[in-house]
């Protein structure tokens, strides 16, 4: 829309349609509850408006994040902001909470694997090589409100990672769609293509989106860190810890939702594969991040929860309501802080692993589907119309790649991604 319309708009939104939340990554359509009836209107959020100048004589990318409402201005259910801002709201009516938390992003460019293989894993000459992308990306970012924390050239082929900082609620998620969107379009500015797929090839590496969380009351103050408990995991962070891994099975199809993304979540493939909280340990679910500082008040600060089983497939909204409904649920059933794990889990059989309390996550999005349909929680965190919806959805894009190899899948998420 013009700019001149932006401030009328958010009264009065961009017409939107229910069916659209049934559009998949191939613009298949799953079969809808809505067919051709329903009116919505995206109603933008003028506080998360980008307006970055690349200097380069192009347009600016210029474009704001908004809640899909009904004409009442009520949410839809399968707003997957409003979701968000739900999970929230309950994190902070159950235990006067709120959330500080970061997305950690991976991806690769698409380019030449022989070309690739001359540039070392985290060498200076790989970040010489993609030094202007990389300073111009830094500056996008910064220009648009967020604050990286650095460009790393990671193991993959031609693989980049970039930590942001952290925010509270629902702003972190909205960080994670801009620099998403300001990756692509300074990618773009250097005539390449980026690709968040989660996996590129079966025998190369993931990408992930590592999910860093904190806990702080709503004075500010953070609540997660304990000097004198194990791992320095506070009782109330441990029981939402614990919720977390609890529920990960049955909201795994959100945090995972690509056929492919189970190629990643595998044993050895430093990602996730076990509902397990390590320390130190980036094959685990959820992983305890080593602080420094002085003093206990700076490693308060610091202290922070990684989880690891997402990628950039997955809606950071759904993502990180599904981690605050799970760990919300964790502090009001009382969970007890799950035992810190330091082996091989992949070593261990069914059995130990079972009298241990840990299992192997779902192996195929149609298993992880299948858990999240069974979920009585699901249905109480997201409600019955927006279950729905997106098991129609996944099953209509899984109805799509089911017939094809998993190479033909990655390659085929590696064109939408």
């Amino acid at each position: 829309m013009p700019v001149a319309r932006l401030q009328e708009s958010s009264f009065k939104g961009v017409g939107w349609v229910p069916t659209n939340a049934l559009i998949t990554c191939f613009d298949g359509i799953g079969d809808s509850p809505y067919g051709s009836l329903g009116d919505l209107f995206i109603a933008p959020d003028t506080r998360t408006l980008v307006d970055v100048d690349f200097e380069d004589d192009t347009p600016a990318e210029r474009f704001c994040i908004g809640d899909v409402q009904h004409l009442d201005g009520s949410a839809f259910a399968c707003c997957t902001r409003s979701i968000l801002t739900t999970a929230v709201h309950r994190l902070r009516s159950v235990a006067s909470l709120q959330p500080v938390v970061s997305f950690e992003h991976e991806f690769q460019f698409d380019t030449d694997e022989k070309a690739i293989m001359q540039t070392p894993s985290f060498s200076m000459k790989g970040h010489r090589e993609a030094a202007d992308f990389g300073e111009t990306l830094v500056a996008a970012l910064r220009a648009a409100g967020l604050k990286p924390e650095s460009f790393i050239k990671e193991y993959g082929a031609d693989q980049f990672e970039m930590p942001i900082g952290v925010a509270n609620g629902v702003l972190a998620a909205d960080h994670a769609v801009i620099l998403r969107e300001l990756v692509r379009a300074t990618a773009i500015r250097f005539d390449k293509v980026v690709s968040f797929n989660p996996i590129r090839s079966l025998d190369g590496v993931g990408n992930g989106v590592h999910v860093h969380f904190s806990l702080q009351d709503l004075a500010g103050e953070p609540v997660m860190y304990d000097a004198q408990q194990p791992y320095q995991l506070s009782q109330i962070g441990g029981s939402f810890v614990a919720g977390v891994l609890e529920y990960l099975p049955e909201y795994l199809s959100l945090t995972a939702p690509l056929a492919t993304s189970y190629l990643r979540l595998t044993p050895h493939r430093w990602s996730a594969a076990y509902n397990n909280l390590g320390a130190q340990d980036r094959e685990a679910s959820l992983r305890i991040c080593p602080v420094s500082g002085d003093d206990d008040e700076q490693r308060a600060g610091r202290f922070n929860i990684e989880f690891r089983a997402a990628d950039a497939a997955a809606s950071p909204y759904l993502v990180l309501a599904a981690l605050l409904h799970a760990g919300t649920q964790g502090i009001e059933d009382n969970l007890p802080t799950p035992s810190v794990t330091t082996d091989d889990l992949s070593l261990l059989d069914e059995s130990t692993l079972s009298k241990r309390g840990l299992s192997r996550l779902p192996q195929s999005l149609s298993e992880a589907l299948q858990c999240f349909e069974r979920s009585h929680m699901i249905h109480q965190w997201f409600g019955e119309e927006f279950k729905g919806v997106y098991l129609a959805l996944k099953r209509e894009e899984l109805s799509h790649v089911e017939a094809w190899s998993p190479e033909e899948q990655c390659a085929a998420y590696g064109r939408v991604y």
